[in-house]
Parts: C-alpha cells; sequence; structure tokens
C-alpha cells in the first residue's frame, strides 16, 4: 500500500483540548463549527445534518473511549479530520457500552469517496485498532502531543 502523509488530513487548528462539551450533540457542534470556522466546511449546519444522517445508520463509538462520527457531505471543502478530547467522559452509543473521552470527526468531500482521503481515513482507522494507541490517545492533555501521536508514524 502506498505511503500517505496522515498530515493531509490532521491538523492542529481542528483539535479541541479539552473539550468542554457535555454530550454528544454539543460535541458534535462544536466540532462541526471548528471545521466551518477553519475554511474545511462551508456550511457547519448542513455538514452536522449529514453527520446525524451517518449516527442514525448505525453505532459510531468504537469502545475503549472512542466515538468517530462522521459527515460525507457537498458542504465539505477539503476532506479532513477533527478532534475533541473531551475533559468529562460522554454518553455516546458504543459497541462496549462505555462513555466516550475522545471524539474523532470525519469530514469527507463527496467527491473523495474513492481517493486518497479515504485510504488516509483507513489509516486513522487501522491506528484506532490497537489497544496501545487507544490507551495513550485517551489520555492526551494537549494538541501538540495528539498531533505527534496521530502523526509519528508517518
Amino acid at each position: 500500500m502506498a505511503e500517505i502523509d496522515l498530515k493531509k488530513v490532521i491538523h492542529k487548528d481542528l483539535m479541541i483540548i479539552p473539550s468542554k462539551s457535555k454530550n454528544k450533540a454539543e460535541v458534535i457542534k462544536e466540532l462541526g463549527s471548528l471545521l466551518s470556522s477553519n475554511g474545511y466546511v462551508n456550511d457547519a449546519q448542513e455538514f452536522i445534518n449529514d453527520v446525524y444522517l451517518r449516527e442514525a445508520e448505525g453505532v459510531t463509538g468504537i469502545g475503549q473511549g472512542v466515538a468517530i462520527p462522521h459527515g460525507k457531505s457537498p458542504s465539505v471543502k477539503d476532506t479532513t479530520i477533527a478532534i475533541a478530547v473531551l475533559e468529562n467522559e460522554i454518553e455516546w452509543e458504543t459497541l462496549d457500552s462505555e462513555p466516550v473521552k475522545v471524539v474523532i470527526m470525519f469530514a469527507v468531500k463527496d467527491i473523495d469517496a474513492t481517493t486518497t482521503h479515504i485510504l488516509l481515513l483507513q489509516q486513522v482507522a487501522q491506528l484506532l485498532a490497537h489497544d496501545d494507541f487507544l490507551k495513550e490517545l485517551v489520555q492526551v492533555t494537549n494538541v501538540d502531543n495528539l498531533y505527534q501521536l496521530l502523526t509519528k508514524n508517518d
């Protein structure tokens, strides 16, 4: 598989540590607004609506304190990832029925459904399959540490 640079979709300006969001709706709105204010999404509300459409299709809480909501949306200008590390765990529909501490939101441009960006998202998903990585992820305390953790294997 071709080496892909995760730095293309992971940006420090799209990380919130700690997030004060108290529930799923707040954190989805917080990350959607962040994507919009940084120019990755044209219309925050349209994108957030698309995230909820995807949420309705199935569980995005992958367990061990991590959720990966995602929206494929015409309002996304550049496929990217926004991340919130929550100050306090929140309720989320998860595979292990445990609360969530880290929310990794994938914002996918409609036309990127079959491109490099999908490979990047798969690469992040592979990281999330490792228990050691997940343990480190939920303990991250600042943006630099999070960025380094996500891009260190590049």
